[in-house]
């Protein structure tokens, strides 16, 4: 389905079509097993669109629909909420006057069983057994598989070869489109200019042990600041200035201390846990009983227990209550409720109404894709391996400091990890935000992250006739 639309982005008139549909994916027998699900915008009031950037997008899960970034972020539409992001009635969508539609068409991609994206049944009217579908679709690799041969007969489809490509995904979505940055150039032949990191996973580079504790602090100090749990010489600073005290000292201190285990001397052990409590806003009591390593479920049950509140997973600006006030975890996730009371309504009134994508097929916001195959998750070494083989090609990383599930800070150590050589560290950036998860729910952060790509993408396109060359 076709339709045509106009808004305004950045004060400007753009024209585009909107194309929503399912396109087939084949197997090396040239049957049909899967149909894809994708929607495709593509600016209609310019002279050559074959040279116009594309942005391909893709949410992450594993198992969750590409309707986040759709309704929220990159796309001429967002859902109606309000300034901070909280869901508003009536509900429904508006339009985004950011959206980076103006220097980039953007085609959103729903993996199998995410979306309206589905398993075909073959020839004898039977779906695969379970086993074979793991194989054929939810793994680490053959998600990237299915998805860079999708992807070439989409963009044979639109005549997209000669546009400068970039790939945008969040969540897990950037262990996706890390993978696939090398299997589009070494299976597909195709190039991009750039990879957007939404809010990253660890992309196969290990943060285990006193790394992935230590990492957390900054992320708790941020999260304390925010809910004016911390000392008050601390909530007396910008929330910038904190951060930087906590990830020096994270660095420098903390991860040192964390590393000598059992072994720490005990007065260096108390001095660590007060500071570790100054910046997390937990009691030193709390820190020690936890061997100076904190748990992220303990700390979003224990931050505001004494207020009789818990603080959100993807967003920790947001608060949950539970029956209990004691355990280990919160009863709940309230940023993730609060999101899917504004996105799911949003999302199937957008299609029927808006985009007359008539279907009797359920919108699965999460679909069956368990179990995932994690084995051989070198995600983060593909991507690394496809900038050194591509000049043109950049990485951007863009977090909120507010998110607990894929915090900032093991956002720029992924970026610190990326390339061991630093040679190409001029090709590596980093955005944060002062929001969760999904950023740009927050107004404010919805203008900043938009600029911050349209930046992106415009800086990744070389000047005419650059070659791309070390």
């Amino acid at each position: 389905m076709v339709t045509e639309h106009e808004t305004e982005i950045n004060g400007a008139d753009v024209e585009y079509t909107a194309t929503t549909g399912t396109q087939p994916l084949w197997n090396e027998q040239d049957e049909e097993i899967a149909a894809i699900h994708y929607t495709y915008y593509k600016r209609s009031d310019v002279d050559d669109s074959q040279v116009r950037p594309l942005l391909i997008s893709f949410n992450g899960g594993p198992g969750s629909a590409s309707v986040w970034m759709h309704l929220a972020y990159t796309g001429p539409k967002v859902i109606h909420i309000d300034d901070e992001g909280y869901p508003l009635q009536p509900y429904g969508v508006k339009a985004n006057p950011y959206s980076v539609l103006d220097v980039a068409d953007i085609v959103f991609v729903n993996p199998v069983n995410t979306g309206y994206s589905r398993i075909l049944k073959n020839k004898e009217g039977k779906l695969p057994g379970k086993d074979k579908q793991k194989e054929m679709f939810f793994g680490v690799n053959a998600d990237v598989k299915y998805l860079a041969d999708w992807l070439n007969t989409f963009v044979t489809r639109h005549g997209r070869w000669r546009s400068p490509k970039f790939l945008i995904g969040e969540s897990y979505g950037t262990t996706r489109v890390s993978a696939l940055s090398l299997e589009l150039q070494n299976q597909q032949w195709m190039y991009l200019n750039g990879v957007v990191l939404v809010s990253p996973t660890d992309i196969g580079i290990k943060r285990e042990g006193p790394v992935k504790a230590a990492n957390r602090l900054p992320y708790f100090a941020a999260t304390a600041w925010y809910h004016k749990a911390l000392p008050d010489e601390l909530q007396a600073m910008d929330l910038l200035e904190i951060l930087a005290l906590a990830e020096e000292y994270a660095i420098n201190d903390y991860l040192p201390a964390l590393a000598r285990g059992a072994f720490l001397d005990q007065d260096k052990r108390s001095e660590v846990a007060e500071k570790v409590a100054y910046f997390s806003g937990l009691s030193k009591k709390q820190v020690l009983q936890n061997n100076l390593d904190i748990d992220n479920a303990y700390f979003w049950k224990m931050l505001l227990n004494d207020r009789g509140q818990t603080v959100g997973r993807l967003d920790s600006r947001y608060l949950g209550i539970d029956r209990k006030e004691t355990g280990s975890r919160p009863d709940y996730w309230p940023e993730l409720t609060s999101w899917l009371h504004s996105f799911t309504p949003a999302i199937n009134h957008y299609f029927t109404e808006e985009l007359k994508y008539k279907t009797d097929v359920k919108y699965n916001m999460f679909g069956p894709v368990h179990p995932w195959d994690r084995s051989d998750n070198n995600a983060g070494e593909n991507l690394r391996l496809a900038m050194a083989q591509n000049p043109y090609l950049k990485v951007m990383v863009q977090s909120g400091y507010y998110d607990g599930a894929t915090n900032y800070f093991d956002g720029k150590y992924n970026l610190w990890q990326l390339d061991p050589s630093g040679k190409m560290r001029d090709r590596l950036s980093f955005k944060g935000y002062r929001s969760g998860h999904m950023m740009y729910l927050r107004y404010e952060d919805l203008k900043q992250s938009n600029e911050d790509l349209r930046e992106f993408i415009l800086e990744a396109v070389p000047a005419a006739d650059k070659a791309a060359k070390y």
